[in-house]
């Protein structure tokens, strides 16, 4: 990417941020909160690595584990896992999002957890439930800061296949203004990026598949599509 074309992505990309850009999107009906570069790249992942397992840190209203769930079922039509699911973990979870997805006709692919994603319990339970899995995919996309999120990587990066990725979303908060998060407990220099930046420096079993970033452009996870090599 040249430099005009960088200055311009990033204007872009902060006037959208203040337009509240990723709240337009629905997946099957439900908000999914996401930028549409990062659902096609997520989509690309999803159907090349055909995971049986995909485990989401986060819900929200439920659009991110509904298109996950979504891209399982075409997976099986296309050849992939018959059986395969999405963990979807979220400290609350709340009645009328569960109801919706609950009578969505994907939900026959989820398996809920409410509880926080770094708890032992919850962290034990998505353990026990992946080791009956082969290809096994992370994303983590719940509280940004980067103490949650160096947690979430420390509990969960092991059960990534090789050849899989954890995607942590949201690292481009270090890209923004402090302003845009001034309600929120994270910021520049507390956020996931920087999650995954000290993660990184002491684990040699990813690296940031830079490919993705050079190829989407914009996204909300620049550097936050973790690749296992090892």
């Amino acid at each position: 990417m040249n430099p005009i074309q960088q200055s311009l992505r990033d204007a872009w990309f902060l006037n959208s941020v203040e337009q509240r850009y990723s709240y337009q999107f629905k997946w099957m009906g439900i908000p999914i909160i996401q930028y549409p570069k990062d659902i096609v790249a997520m989509q690309e992942i999803i159907y090349d690595l055909k995971p049986d397992l995909i485990i989401e840190t986060g819900i929200a209203h439920g659009g991110s584990i509904v298109f996950y769930a979504s891209l399982l079922e075409l997976n099986a039509i296309d050849g992939g896992p018959k059986n395969a699911k999405v963990i979807g973990i979220d400290i609350d979870i709340r009645v009328h999002n569960l109801a919706k997805l609950k009578t969505h006709s994907m939900f026959s692919r989820m398996e809920l957890i409410e509880g926080s994603s770094v708890s032992e319990d919850v962290v034990k339970k998505v353990h026990l439930i992946s080791k009956d899995y082969r290809t096994v995919l992370l994303i983590l996309d719940s509280n940004h800061t980067e103490e949650h999120v160096l947690s979430e990587l420390i509990a969960y990066s092991d059960l990534v296949s090789i050849g899989s990725y954890c995607v942590v979303f949201d690292t481009v908060i270090d890209d923004l203004p402090d302003s845009l998060h001034s309600d929120r407990p994270w910021g520049k220099g507390n956020n996931p990026k920087t999650a995954v930046f000290k993660f990184l420096a002491d684990n040699s079993n990813f690296v940031i598949d830079s490919q993705i970033d050079e190829k989407i452009q914009i996204s909300v996870a620049p550097s936050g599509y973790l690749k296992r090599v090892n």
